[in-house]
């Protein structure tokens, strides 16, 4: 049972959260949806420091939490360690990451389309992800979601 101080406590900590993650998606990159540029996400990857749709959000949670941690910013608590991940990520850090080895040809889906993964495609082509054994996981759903 917890006493009344540490839900005090608590409380504070989530509502410090909240205001971190409330100045975070007010930074133009993270207006968007990191996959497929839909305008206010309201979900991110924590591990992955990217804020992203609804959608997008439950194509990451199908890629499995040993890949992509998905919270929602409003509804769910976060840990002071979550919140530094996405401080030190965010959208733009990540498009920098992740996108650096896209093809000139690829083109980002729009919403209205099944959005593939820009981290999947990332984590199926970075000679990194496939040194950690990465793509072997994930293989399959990559190339299906480059594929639709």
């Amino acid at each position: 049972m917890t006493t009344r101080s540490e839900r005090e406590k608590a409380q504070k900590l989530n509502e410090q959260h909240q205001a971190i993650l409330t100045k975070l998606l007010r930074e133009e990159d993270n207006k968007y949806c990191a996959d497929c540029e839909a305008k206010g996400p309201r979900w991110a990857s924590w591990n992955l420091g990217v804020f992203m749709c609804i959608r997008c959000a439950g194509i990451h949670r199908n890629l499995g939490v040993h890949i992509s941690r998905v919270k929602s910013v409003n509804l769910d608590q976060w840990t002071p360690e979550q919140i530094q991940s996405m401080v030190d990520m965010g959208n733009t850090r990540a498009r920098q990451l992740y996108e650096a080895h896209l093809p000139e040809s690829f083109r980002r889906p729009q919403t209205d389309q099944y959005p593939p993964s820009l981290f999947s495609y990332w984590l199926f082509t970075d000679p990194i992800m496939k040194s950690h054994g990465w793509v072997s996981t994930a293989s399959f759903l990559i190339i299906l979601f480059l594929t639709i």
